[in-house]
């Protein structure tokens, strides 16, 4: 009989061992998904932000119409001098307005390379933003991983539309803030009802 009651012992003891290892493990596991969900949130975040202000860049260097302005007078002020040399120099008047010209579309020219090379830094922040969004639209919770999804499209789509990307990312915070609350206690509604 005391033999009985032992083995019963031993196996009640290595049972509520094994549960509360279990449950321990479970706890730690829920952690570690919220810290990498937490992780992944603010890495979306930071690349928003870092390819808003690249867009943002590049608008006020050179979509601007202070900066096509400038651009135009550039090229107006190339092909006065151009034609102004070749005249110096005794050209026709033809052979003038074709030098002015060459002046004119050579200062287009550099600005537009110095364009196409200021459009191509966006490259990167491109890049950190699909890495980053990559792991968030594979979330195991359906609202953390379409908000994800909507907030790269409209930074996608349009950086100029604040109104939409400042919708998308307060609903994709939202969805992570309830993603990283805790989950109700199963006991916590029996407790309370008791209490009553």
């Amino acid at each position: 009989m005391d033999k009985l009651i032992d083995l019963l012992v031993n196996a009640t003891v290595a049972f509520f061992a094994w549960r509360l290892t279990n449950l321990s493990r479970d706890r730690a596991d829920r952690a570690a998904e919220k810290e990498t969900l937490r992780m992944q949130a603010d890495a979306l975040t930071v690349a928003v932000l870092d390819l808003r202000h690249a867009a943002a860049t590049n608008r006020i260097l050179w979509e601007g119409p202070v900066e096509r302005g400038r651009s135009f007078l550039l090229a107006l002020m190339s092909y006065a001098g151009g034609v102004a040399r070749a005249q110096a120099l005794g050209a026709s008047d033809r052979l003038a307005l074709t030098a002015g010209m060459g002046n004119a579309a050579e200062t287009l020219a550099g600005d537009r390379r110095a364009t196409k090379e200021h459009v191509a830094t966006v490259r990167e922040p491109v890049l950190r933003l699909a890495t980053a969004a990559a792991p968030l639209l594979r979330h195991q919770d359906a609202t953390v991983a379409s908000t994800a999804a909507e907030l790269t499209a409209a930074v996608l789509a349009e950086a100029e539309d604040t109104a939409r990307v400042e919708a998308a990312l307060t609903a994709f915070e939202s969805a992570v803030r309830a993603a990283l609350e805790p989950a109700p206690s199963r006991w916590r509604p029996r407790l309370r009802r008791r209490a009553r």
